[in-house]
Formats: structure tokens, sequence, C-alpha cells
């Protein structure tokens, strides 16, 4: 992957002030490296480069790259990189996700599609008991070689990359093997994800060893090592990707999989899987375009089938746009926001899935007739769910009663990570990346220091007549992934993200509206206390959006109940950034959920910014 540097032409720079807004002071410590760093902060403005993350080593590894003269997209995959060292529960070589680029020399935004795919001999059936003929209970498939998908990460990074990096990989791994060899401190976060698997993680010999330092969880303040990745990533840098989807640690990939390194006392069944080195050699990172639609005089950008994110983010938006616009109570809009998500996850449920297998009416769900079919639906009280999905025909008039049957929420784990990288020459990266579960399948490949993904749990597991999202072999589940990129006037103005499974889509539509119809600024937008309905019964929300809001909405008939998790009370951890104007751009992480994240510029300003 050697090749010289691209340069872009220098478009603006970006300048912004270290702070934090109005009611974000109260801080929960984040990850804090062995080597010396700056406390992380959620909020960061200043100019040469910006970066939002969960993590201050990963954020600083980002501005690192920048500052020595790397692009948006160089320091998005040496941040990752860094993750899979310090969160390697969610961000792993193991895992997969999907990525928007805004590239500042042709003004376009394109895509990455690292999901991860099904195995040649996976059908939809596969996880299916034979002796219940029903599904395998959820953990037990979380939890087996049979979640396993071919990994996209890597195949992601190199295609992402030689399109639109500017340095090789080997050189961007180096920051995430200096953190792997010296270690970082664990913080409450780290240790408070290890116990949630410590149970799972015990019955696997390699998994055990690595994040059971002494049959227990590493303790808050403790340093924690991982020497195995670190070789990992520096074989990794000289063999390039062909090691994992053609060579060596393809095979020790399969072989881990297939014949899970389980302890033999334990009891815990551990399925094997059907991966083969020949679906590693398959595998290949996509290219596709990215959904867009208009909102209130702005292009939203967002990530395409297989993902759910951008068409229901897109959807939303659509219906919206027809309602009246907020006025000075917050309520009707919370309102209208809750039941348009409601028929857009019908919608999703019944059409989305990965484009190759299944013929997914895209062009309609984004249609301006669709919506105003969809948005007759939304009165003045709360719906009951699950409503039907409407009919993306391109027959539209009227208000028409849907005929088919509202289908119930599919399991999705909500752990991944988000960040946004804009360098100085006005690039952008909106990234999500993920291994599923906090933990994946549970399943470390011995010696190599990463977590394999569980995303094949992200498929519909029971048979269901025309579900889009059963499995087949080499086809990607549908996911919630949402990175987004918003443009005002053809030039890069918020682009965020957020994990969560299938609340990362509301996550990511509140923060929009918050911003673009409630008038809050982005940090404000970020911090506020969200719900999400996703066409089920109940509107999950956090107990502060319930405190604020619940008794206007509760009024128009909505069903309130507190998110119950992971992590309890809190719905998504989003990472942020928007343009103040040119040469202005404000880093936005999250204050407290998931005890914080990190925000950081190249170079900042200390002041108010003007």
């Amino acid at each position: 992957m050697s090749r010289p540097p691209r340069r872009r032409p220098a478009i603006f720079s970006i300048s912004l002030f270290t702070g934090l807004a109005t009611g974000l002071a109260l801080l929960a410590p984040g990850r804090v490296a062995a080597a010396p760093a700056a406390p992380p902060a959620p909020v960061a403005t200043g100019w040469g480069g910006a970066v939002a993350t969960v993590d201050a080593d990963a954020s600083r590894t980002a501005i690192e790259v920048l500052r020595s003269g790397g692009n948006a997209m160089d320091a998005a995959v040496a941040a990752v990189a860094t993750l899979g060292v310090t969160e390697p529960y969610v961000a792993a070589l193991g895992g997969g996700g999907f990525l928007l680029h805004y590239d500042a020399r042709t003004g376009r935004v394109q895509t990455v599609d690292g999901r991860e795919t099904a195995p040649a001999k996976m059908g939809e059936r596969s996880f299916v008991d034979p002796a219940t003929g029903r599904a395998i209970p959820f953990e037990e498939a979380v939890t087996s070689g049979l979640s396993v998908g071919v990994p996209g990460t890597l195949a992601q990074w190199d295609l992402a990359l030689r399109r639109f990096g500017s340095r090789p990989l080997g050189t961007l791994l180096k920051p995430a093997i200096g953190v792997a060899e010296r270690g970082f401190t664990v913080d409450q976060e780290f240790h408070d994800q290890t116990a949630v698997n410590a149970a799972r993680f015990r019955d696997i010999v390699p998994t055990r060893r690595l994040f059971l330092p002494g049959g227990a969880p590493p303790p808050v303040g403790s340093t924690f090592r991982n020497p195995d990745l670190a070789r990992t990533y520096r074989t990794l840098a000289e063999r390039g990707p062909d090691w994992l989807y053609g060579g060596g640690l393809g095979r020790e990939v399969v072989a881990a999989v297939r014949r899970p390194p389980v302890d033999p006392a334990a009891t815990r069944r551990v399925r094997p899987g059907l991966l083969a080195e020949g679906d590693l050699a398959r595998y290949r990172a996509l290219s596709r375009p990215p959904t867009r639609v208009r909102y209130r005089g702005l292009e939203v950008y967002g990530m395409a089938p297989p993902s759910s994110g951008g068409s229901t983010v897109g959807e939303v938006l659509n219906i919206l746009a027809g309602l009246p616009r907020p006025g000075a109570d917050p309520v009707p809009a919370l309102h209208r926001y809750l039941e348009a998500s409601r028929l857009a996850y019908a919608d999703r449920g019944r059409y989305i899935g990965d484009p190759a297998y299944v013929d997914v009416p895209l062009r309609e769900l984004l249609s301006p007739g669709f919506a105003a079919e969809r948005r007759c639906l939304v009165t003045g009280r709360a719906a009951a769910s699950p409503v039907p999905p409407g009919s993306p025909d391109g027959r539209y008039a009227g208000c028409p009663v849907p005929a088919a049957a509202g289908r119930p929420l599919t399991a999705e784990g909500p752990q991944t990570t988000h960040l946004v990288v804009a360098d100085r020459w006005g690039n952008v990266v909106s990234y999500t990346v993920t291994i599923e579960q906090f933990g994946g399948s549970g399943i470390t490949v011995p010696g190599r220091g990463f977590l394999l993904n569980n995303e094949l749990t992200d498929f519909t597991l029971e048979p269901t007549p025309g579900d889009p999202n059963l499995p087949a072999p080499g086809k990607r589940p549908r996911s919630s992934m949402a990175p987004t990129i918003v443009l005002r006037d053809g030039r890069p103005w918020l682009a965020l993200g957020s994990p969560g499974g299938s609340t990362i889509i509301t996550t990511v539509l509140q923060i929009l509206l918050n911003r673009i119809d409630l008038g809050m600024d982005l940090p404000a937008a970020v911090a506020a206390p969200r719900a999400t309905q996703r066409n089920t019964p109940q509107t999950l929300a956090e107990l502060a959006f319930i405190e604020r809001y619940g008794a206007g909405l509760r009024a128009l008939g909505h069903d309130l109940a507190v998110f119950p998790g992971p992590p309890a009370g809190q719905i998504g951890a989003a990472a942020a950034l928007e343009f103040l104007r040119p040469g202005l751009v404000q880093a936005v992480a999250e204050p407290v959920r998931r005890h914080g994240g990190s925000a950081r510029v190249v170079h900042p300003v200390v002041g108010p910014a003007r």
C-alpha cells in the first residue's frame, strides 16, 4: 500500500476554541493513557484539524497524524486502530463498519462499506435448532463461532486509504502499536465492560488470559497492555491485508471460529462456526452511493443498505419536512419526531436488507410521494405499535390504510463506536465501527490480541417469510449504523454518528433536530436527554428526558419507560463536529455518557470563538 501522499488543495483552515458549553462542566473521567496526556474534554474549537471520539488515546492519535501532515482518512484509520487497543470490546480487526468521506477536492460525499459477510455455508436455517425447530437462544448464538462473519475492517481500511488516504497503513498503525506496548490506564468504562463479559470470557481460554489477568477484570487505575495485538499490528504492517484475506492470519481466524478455544472444564455450549478460508479470500469492501435527502435547505448524506441508517434517517426527515416547524414548546416537535420514527422503523423492518440479495426500494422509500403518504398518518395522538409498513410502490395518493401487519423489532447489539475527523484541507470522515455486542463473540484469536465479531446475530435468526434480513451465503446483515455528513450550500456543516444498535438512528435524528429545529448549539444538542421510538409499544428514554417532557408526551398518548441499556439509562455515545464558519470548526464528544468522550483540535483557540 506504499504510495506518494495525495495532496489536498488548501480550501480552508479549521480553527476553534477549547472549552465547555454551559451545563457540560461536570464530567466523569475518560480513559487516560499510561503516557502523559491532557485530560479528555468533550468540546474543542481550533484550526488545522479536529477529531471527536469516545477515547482520549484515539483522539490524540488522530491529532498527531493531522499535525504531521496526514489527512482526515489517515487520521481516522489510525484512530480506529488505537481504539482496537483501548476499546477492544467494540472496535477490532475482527469486526467491520461503515464510513462516509467528504472530499474537499471534488465536493463529493462517498462511502466505504466494511460490513461483515456470512460464510458460504450459511443458510436461512443456520441459527435454528433442529431439535426444536426454533432459533437457538440469542445469548447462545452470540457466544459462538456461528455468529462470526468475515471481518471487514482491514479491507475497509485498505480501500479507504487507497482512495482517500495519503499514508501507508504500516505508518498509521505505529501509534496503536505504541499504546498496546506501553499500555493505558484502565478507567471505569473499560472495567465495567470487562465485568459484564467476565462469565463468558472465563470460559474461552485466550480471552480469559488477555482480559481477565489474575482471573478478574483489571482494576481501575491499573495499566493494561496487549503485546499480542502489538505483534499482530507489526506483522500486518509488513504483510498487508492479504495476511488476513488469504494468508496465515486468516487461517488462524478460521481455526478459532471452527474450533472455539473453550476451556474443557467449562459448561457453556460454544457452537462451532461455518467460516472457511475461501470466505475470507472472497471478501471485498465496497464503495456505495450514499443516501441523500434535503431538509430545511440542507443536504443530509447517510449510509445506504445494507445499513438502514441512511434510509431511515432520511425517511424521518422527509416526513418531518412537511409538518409544522417547531414553536416555543418542544413537546409537539418531539411527538412528531417519535411518530415519524415509528413509521420509518416499520418500513425499515419490511424493506431493508443487503441489496445484493433483496430488492430494496430505496429510491421510493426516500421519495417525496412516499413521505407524504406516511406523513398523513402522523396525528396529534401516539399510534399503537407495531404499526404496519407503507407501500413504497410509486403510486401515491391520499392517505391509504396499510394492509400488511406490523413486525416486532428484531435484536441488534448496541455496542459500537463512532468518530469524526476533519483535516486542514476540509476533508471530513464520519466513521462507525463495531464487533457487535460488548466483547463480540467472546472468541479471541489465540496469540493475536483481538476479539472476533458476532455480527451474524444481526440477521433475523428464525426464518420469517418475506423478511429481507434472513441469513444467506455471502450476505451482509442489516445494520443501523448511521454515519452522517450534512452539507450547507455545498460545503460541510455537520458530521456525526453514534453507537447504540437500533437506537443509533434515533440518536442521530435527535441530535439533528436539536441542532436544526430546536435551536440548540451542537454541544447542547449532543448532551440533551434522548428518547427512542423504534415501532415498539413503549417509547424508551433517558430519565432526564422523561422528567423534562414525560408529562406532555403522556398527555398525547405516549407510554414512556427508562431505557434498560446496556448501559442502563443511556442511549448512544455520539461524536460530532460542526463547521461554525469557513476556517472555524467545533468538535463535540459526550460529556457524561459512557464516562465521557474526547474532542481535540490541532491548534486550539483559547477564549470565545469569533
